[in-house]
């Protein structure tokens, strides 16, 4: 099933970037699909760039397309059935970027990217005699130099 499902996001995504002629659909990105186990149905996420009305339009288009699209995957995939399309909005991406301004907003400006740098910073001024002596790579790799020294 899972293969299926991938099969038909890949089939249906390159229809609606390479093939669909409908004004309406813009901006769109197959995100992932879902087939029923008998695999009869399946659901097609979308990711819709814009505000709520262009999404509105752009699903209208997807579900007015979506025998065109069925027809693409019956001739590009040998199943028994081809699946009746159904497409659903991917609030995934629009929920990930409001946790991000949130975080964005509640975590202080300098908290961990600015510990990190420094770190860096501070190896990155090390010689190269004080990064092996730190490590004790001279005595492990030069057993008779250490023996040797005065």
């Amino acid at each position: 099933m899972l293969k299926v499902a991938e099969a038909i996001r890949e089939v249906v995504s390159m229809a609606i970037l390479a093939e669909l002629k409908d004004p309406r659909v813009m901006g769109v990105t197959v995100t992932r699909a879902e087939v029923t186990p008998d695999l009869r149905q399946a659901k097609v996420y979308v990711s819709i760039m814009g505000d709520d009305t262009k999404q509105k339009l752009c699903l209208h288009g997807l579900r007015s397309s979506a025998g065109f699209l069925q027809s693409k995957i019956a001739s590009e995939i040998d199943l028994r059935y081809t699946p009746r399309l159904e497409f659903v909005v991917d609030e995934g991406v629009k929920k990930s970027i409001e946790l991000a301004a949130i975080l964005k907003r509640v975590l202080p400006p300098n908290s961990a990217s600015d510990s990190d740098s420094a770190q860096v910073d501070e190896s990155a001024h090390e010689t190269p005699d004080e990064s092996h002596e730190s490590d004790g790579i001279d005595s492990l790799a030069h057993p008779s130099a250490a023996d040797e020294a005065p």
